[in-house]
């Protein structure tokens, strides 16, 4: 899905420990704005005793044309293709100092597209912007089905952002 930055925010929760996504909401010429919900920490990891920061990796890139704005089924993602193109280095982030990093990129971006799982609620979204393959603390191992995010700035340049966790490759 791809669509123009309204607004985003932190979770807030009188639990510090609970607080563990982002959102941004994005705008489409196809109908209601989309939540998009990124991980900034994984309690999973942190109840089974790992390391609960997430780790980021960024891939460079510069576009002449924006694609559509609009919800669409994706063909799928997966990180290691993408990582075999474009060696990826991973910083490892505590989640207030993700969050700023977010907004940077937010407030500086014309437009999003995001990667991940449709969910519907009392309002329709994507989650699961992250590596779905094994970590520390979840077994499963999805490939292909990777989700990220990518910025596009107003000069032409765009960043796509990788999220893993604790013993993802």
């Amino acid at each position: 899905m791809a669509g123009k930055p309204l607004g985003f925010g932190a979770e807030i929760d009188r639990v510090p420990a609970n607080i563990d996504h982002f959102w941004i909401t994005l705008g489409t010429k196809t109908g209601d704005p989309i939540r998009v919900a990124l991980s900034t920490h994984s309690r999973q990891n942190a109840a089974a005793g790992f390391d609960p920061r997430i780790r980021l990796g960024t891939v460079a890139s510069a576009w002449t044309d924006l694609p559509p704005s609009a919800l669409v089924k994706s063909s799928g993602l997966d990180y290691r293709e993408i990582e075999a193109v474009s060696p990826v280095s991973y910083i490892d982030f505590e989640r207030p100092a993700l969050e700023t990093f977010l907004i940077e990129k937010i407030t500086r971006a014309i437009f999003i597209e995001v990667w991940g799982q449709l969910y519907v609620r009392t309002h329709t979204g994507i989650h699961q912007i992250h590596s779905m393959r094994a970590s520390c603390s979840v077994p499963r191992d999805y490939a292909g089905r990777d989700g990220a995010i990518r910025f596009y700035f107003p000069d032409g340049t765009a960043e796509m952002l990788l999220f893993k966790y604790c013993g993802q490759a």
